[in-house]
């Protein structure tokens, strides 16, 4: 579906949105306005990365934007982004995506419709600040459930679905960054057709995006090493537990054992007070035992 908004300000140029497009449709954009066909082959291509470059005097940008339909657990690129392939010339901005994208329909019925955004240029410049939005609230979002987990991990309830949770967050974090980062040139090359004051304002809004994702994918960091910290200092706990019990038991089994032997002549089996004897030996040891690990300070 191809939708034609024109604006009828000082500058009039054409916003030509074009939706999930045929071949027909496409080739139709392409002709009128002399578009490469390499660069129309790049905008079908759902994997594509975001990228800039002109040909001849039309830019060609791919961005991704984030799509908040994407499921809990969506880790790559393409599960939790969607393209919008943009062309920008004299006279004309081109945007081509499969779906819908709610972020266009509120930039024409906020800014566009209202005679604001002068030119391609200023359209292009209101899309990609769009673009940077689209990760706020991801950004929030992986925040809010890291400290959840952060809190579950520190009470001790270290269990498998929340080290395979707290993976997922991380994954996402690095993609989410994966994605700005490669956007950045994108925001770079705006430099030589906008102004410097609105050129650094959007370089800015980059860099607090970068800032987060790279502070949530530390936090991440933080909470993976002390996960398995808590987890090898609740192993050591248990191997203690268990040390202990082996050294009180080992020289009284020791004392079982000798006495439990079948030989026909042991003088110590045969005496009156053998029994309580051994007994009250066995018991002097345990509590020597106890005595020297308490001096010690392991108990």
């Amino acid at each position: 579906m191809i939708s034609h908004h024109r604006h009828t300000g000082k500058k009039r140029y054409t916003w030509i949105d074009v939706m999930n497009p045929t071949a027909e449709e496409l080739l139709t954009v392409a002709e009128e306005h002399g578009l490469h066909s390499n660069s129309v082959q790049d905008s079908l291509q759902p994997e594509h990365l975001p990228k800039f470059e002109w040909i001849d005097s039309t830019a060609f940008i791919i961005a991704r934007v984030y799509d908040h339909q994407s499921t809990r657990d969506a880790d790559t690129i393409q599960d939790i982004s969607n393209k919008v392939a943009i062309f920008v010339g004299k006279d004309f901005l081109i945007t081509i995506h499969r779906g819908e994208q709610p972020m266009l329909d509120a930039i024409r019925s906020k800014y566009f419709d209202h005679g604001q955004c002068a030119g391609p240029n200023d359209l292009l410049i209101r899309i990609l600040y769009y673009v940077l939005q689209s990760y706020i609230a991801p950004s929030q979002s992986l925040e809010a459930e890291m400290d959840q987990l952060e809190t579950q991990i520190v009470l001790k309830h270290q269990t498998h679905a929340v080290l395979r949770r707290l993976y997922y967050l991380k994954r996402k974090a690095a993609v989410c960054l994966r994605i700005l980062r490669l956007t950045k040139p994108v925001i770079d090359e705006l430099h030589r057709s906008t102004s410097a004051a609105v050129h650094q304002d959007l370089r800015e809004f980059f860099l607090s995006l970068e800032t987060s994702y790279d502070q949530t994918i530390e936090n991440a960091n933080n909470l993976l090493n002390l996960y398995i910290s808590l987890s090898s200092q609740r192993t050591n706990e248990v191997v203690r537990v268990l040390t202990l019990f082996s050294v009180f038991f080992m020289p009284l089994t020791f004392i079982v054992g000798i006495y439990g032997m079948n030989f026909d002549v042991m003088p110590e089996l045969r005496h009156p007070y053998g029994y309580p004897l051994v007994l009250l030996f066995m018991a002097g040891l345990t509590l020597g035992i106890y005595g020297w690990f308490k001096r010690k300070h392991w108990l």
